[in-house]
């Protein structure tokens, strides 16, 4: 009897080898693993494997008309989600274009992440299609930079810059991503994804620094608590109502902070801030910055006198322009839990005479922004404030960009939920409007989204309710048109004299609402007062069915709003030897 010789390939294992996954796949299943549903870009060549990866893994791809706009609406998701989100630059005039954005991020402290498409790098310093030192210009304002010199690190490198953009406090984070890193393939059996975002550095409060503050805040009469973005970032929403219910102990909030607690709460205040923050003998400030909001933490605003204990998950922060009487290291959320327990056995609450105080002058300046809804004459900066506040509900997300009707408009506004108040921030950046419309929609599908902007910050990136049509991201701009860049015309006046010359002035011929119609929206304007609530009445059953809806008010030409933080008179006393018209001719 005879056997046939063993086939050598029947005693292999019977397998199909891995898959190959090219470098777009690689980079989008990492996204995907950290929890990444959205990518906000522009196309580009550059970014073409990094798009094919998204269709085959589920993230939406969001495309902008400008990559600062994408940027800005990445920077907006992160806020509202308080988590890294993405937004992907092609290589070079791209990821130059998208720099405004991630700077306006590093300002106010959004974990934005901006994936730069790059030339190959085996062409580096040949002369490539928009070959830039692009890291180089984005340093130093990203916390972290990197750029993977091997396919197999990639998912690595991703992993490690969201860790990076929560801590200590958020910041943006910036990969370059070479053409040719992209088109390469590595079996998928080579690589290791991190699942989930991990867990931010949450630094624990020291008793000994609660014990202190809590003595202090017994032997204050007229204390305050400074709620900060800090305090939104770290989700402390829950110990601060915790805190403040047990003592009484009034609340303001600035920044992302706003809405941390509902505006109708017992301890929270708004209006009163500017006569409250000089009578303070005691101000708790939490994750927040010493900056020019709040003077630098100076007289007149802050009395010398006055004790300050800072609290910041980041040390670099703490006595910053204005010195802490103590400088605590610690998460706002874990502080204030630990400060609510302090008094929870002895029942010590803040003198109510003081919080009553407050109360009264926050009833006065609401029963003042009712007053305004009176008349049909020419629309000042307060009517329309107070039209927009009015429009508002409890869910309403609403962004503010602009100068003149942001300043006016901010304060009017009741916010009713942690996160549903988004403006630039310190950086100031005009143009947010419309990108921060967009991803507000996105990360709230369920809540009405508004935007205020003046016609100078509606200009930067209208194209972009172009985006918005195309997306089906309905929501309501509400534009304040003076025909001018207001605040800094007012700003010149003030200091130099009559601002009548060239680069104060916009046209009040140019017909946004109209703009908006040809690009597929839905568009208003309005030139009496009455007409204001009818017009956002329609552009909200509008934005209901997935369509942009601009909403034009024209504003009095002559009406001035009141200089606020920055006052172009005390600016020229300053310089001026005193004199408030020392520059004037």
């Amino acid at each position: 009897m005879s056997h046939a010789a063993p086939d050598p390939a029947a005693s292999r294992i019977d397998a199909d080898p891995a898959p190959l996954l090219h470098g777009g796949i690689v980079a989008a299943t990492q996204l995907r693993a950290l929890g990444i549903g959205h990518l906000f870009t522009l196309t580009g060549g550059h970014l073409s494997p990094l798009f094919d990866g998204c269709a085959r893994t589920g993230i939406r791809l969001v495309d902008f008309r400008h990559e600062q706009a994408a940027a800005h609406a990445a920077d907006a998701m992160a806020r509202l989600t308080r988590q890294v989100q993405v937004s992907a630059a092609t290589a070079g005039p791209g990821v130059v274009g998208a720099a405004v954005a991630v700077a306006n991020a590093w300002a106010a402290g959004s974990p934005l992440m901006l994936l730069a498409g790059r030339n190959p790098g085996a062409t580096e310093g040949m002369g490539a299609l928009q070959e830039a030192p692009q890291l180089d210009m984005l340093k130093p304002v990203p916390r972290m930079t990197a750029t993977p010199g091997d396919l197999w690190r990639l998912p690595e490198l991703l992993a490690e810059a969201a860790a990076a953009a929560m801590v200590p406090r958020p910041a943006p984070v910036a990969l370059d991503l070479p053409f040719d890193l992209l088109m390469g393939r590595v079996p998928a059996d080579a690589l290791s994804f991190t699942q989930g975002r991990g867990q931010s550095h949450a630094p624990a409060a020291d008793p000994d620094a609660v014990a202190k503050t809590a003595a202090l805040l017994r032997a204050a009469r007229t204390p305050l608590l400074l709620a900060g973005s800090g305090v939104y970032w770290a989700g402390a929403e829950e110990a601060l109502d915790r805190f403040v219910r047990e003592t009484g102990c009034p609340v303001f909030a600035n920044g992302a902070a706003r809405g941390i607690l509902p505006p109708d709460h017992p301890q929270m205040h708004s209006a009163a801030r500017a006569r409250a923050l000089p009578a303070a003998d005691l101000i708790i400030a939490i994750g927040i910055d010493f900056d020019f909001r709040l003077n630098y933490g100076r007289a007149p605003l802050i009395d010398p006198d006055c004790v300050i204990v800072h609290v910041d998950a980041d040390p670099a922060r703490l006595g910053r322009n204005r010195g802490a009487v103590m400088g605590v290291t610690a998460s706002p959320r874990h502080f204030l839990t630990a400060l609510a327990q302090a008094f929870e056995a002895d029942g010590h609450r803040v003198p109510a005479a003081w919080p009553e105080q407050l109360a009264a002058r926050d009833a006065r300046a609401a029963r003042a922004r009712q007053d305004r809804l009176d008349g049909d004459g020419p629309i000042d900066h307060a009517r329309f404030a107070a039209e927009a506040a009015r429009f508002v509900t409890p869910d309403t997300v609403t962004i503010g960009d602009g100068g003149d009707v942001i300043a006016e408009t901010a304060g009017a506004i009741p916010v009713g939920r942690p996160g549903h108040w988004m403006d630039p921030g310190p950086f100031g950046c005009l143009g947010i409007g419309l990108p921060f419309a967009i991803a507000a929609r996105l990360a709230r599908p369920a809540c009405p989204v508004l935007a205020v902007q003046g016609d100078g910050a509606f200009g930067f990136n209208a194209m972009e309710i172009d985006s918005a049509v195309r997306a089906k991201t309905g929501f309501v701009v509400l534009i304040g048109n003076d025909g001018a860049w207001g605040e800094m015309r007012n700003f010149h006046d003030d200091i130099f004299g009559d601002a009548n010359l060239d680069g104060q002035f916009l046209s009040r011929a140019t017909r946004y609402d109209r703009l908006a119609e040809a690009l597929g929206g839905h568009g208003e304007r309005v030139e009496r007062a009455a007409g204001i609530a009818p017009a956002l009445a329609r552009a909200a059953r509008a934005a209901e069915a997935g369509v942009p809806a601009v909403v034009e008010v024209m504003l009095d030409p002559a009406a001035r709003r009141p200089a606020g933080a920055v006052s172009g008179k005390a600016i020229a006393a300053a310089f001026g030897g005193g004199d408030p018209d020392a520059f004037k001719s």
